[in-house]
């Protein structure tokens, strides 16, 4: 009886974590950039009662299937899911978007290198690219200060237009880096990644070459949260914590019973 109470708290407290995953999907359906969250869940240790294939008690014969009783769940881990997310077209010439695969890298101010698919980028005080919470795009680009457009090419690379010249000039190029499991990345909010142990060593190349996908300009790539599916992802986690409640008041709505017998 309290291993079935222990088992039932178990998948209440499973649920709930997976609960507060999907809220948090909920969440940031419109953040730029988003890669939605999924809980993974595994089974506990089981005991085994019986074993398959243990003899009876008729001589020559085996059970052909044993007793294990399961005690509950966890949840082993919290996965990244990198699908593409939506294009939105913008019309900004720094907004941009990667068709592929691939991170921007942003450098942090204790000069840490961050990675983000969020490709909303504004210009600071000195002209230099940056994100909306004035981390440097790298490799840095600055733009000159009579700088009339930016047209930024799908392999990267970045010119502008200046007073008195019909020929665009190049200024840089943009790379993008990748990495061998992306969903080993750890997630430090502001829409941006770090490396990890998990994620394997970045490696950073130009856009639209070996594998990396190409840069758009104008466009923002959304968050890949699909709102219907969260929606029943919640409902049926809902009714599973529900139903683990049910079985802690089975469990102890039995042991009272116990409890109330007189010889």
């Amino acid at each position: 009886m309290l291993r079935s109470l222990w088992t039932s708290a178990t998948g209440m407290q499973a649920q709930q974590r997976n609960i507060d995953v999907i809220s948090n999907n909920l969440a940031n359906v419109n953040t730029t950039g988003f890669k939605r969250s999924r809980a993974d869940f595994q089974d506990l240790l089981y005991q085994n009662l019986r074993a398959a294939g243990a003899a009876t008690s008729q001589a020559g014969t085996a059970v052909p299937v044993g007793i294990q009783l399961g005690h509950g769940v966890r949840n082993v881990s919290v996965s990244k899911l990198f699908t593409q997310g939506d294009y939105v077209q913008t019309g900004n010439e720094l907004d941009l978007a990667i068709e592929g695969q691939g991170f921007f890298q942003i450098t942090l101010p204790d000069g840490q290198t961050a990675y983000t698919r969020d490709g909303t980028f504004k210009l600071d005080n000195t002209g230099q690219m940056v994100t909306s919470d004035g981390y440097v795009l790298q490799p840095g680009i600055t733009l000159p200060q009579d700088a009339m457009a930016v047209a930024i090419e799908p392999s990267g690379i970045i010119s502008v237009k200046q007073p008195g010249t019909a020929a665009l000039a190049q200024l840089g190029q943009l790379q993008v880096a990748d990495f061998i499991n992306p969903a080993g990345l750890t997630a430090i909010g502001r829409n941006l990644y770090t490396e990890s142990e998990a994620s394997g060593a970045a490696v950073a190349g130009n856009p639209n070459e070996n594998g990396f996908g190409a840069i758009q300009q104008g466009f923002l790539e959304m968050s890949n949260v699909n709102m219907v599916e969260e929606m029943v992802q919640m409902i049926a986690s809902q009714r599973a914590y529900e139903l683990n409640s049910k079985s802690i008041q089975t469990s102890d709505s039995m042991l009272g019973t116990i409890g109330s017998l007189k010889r």
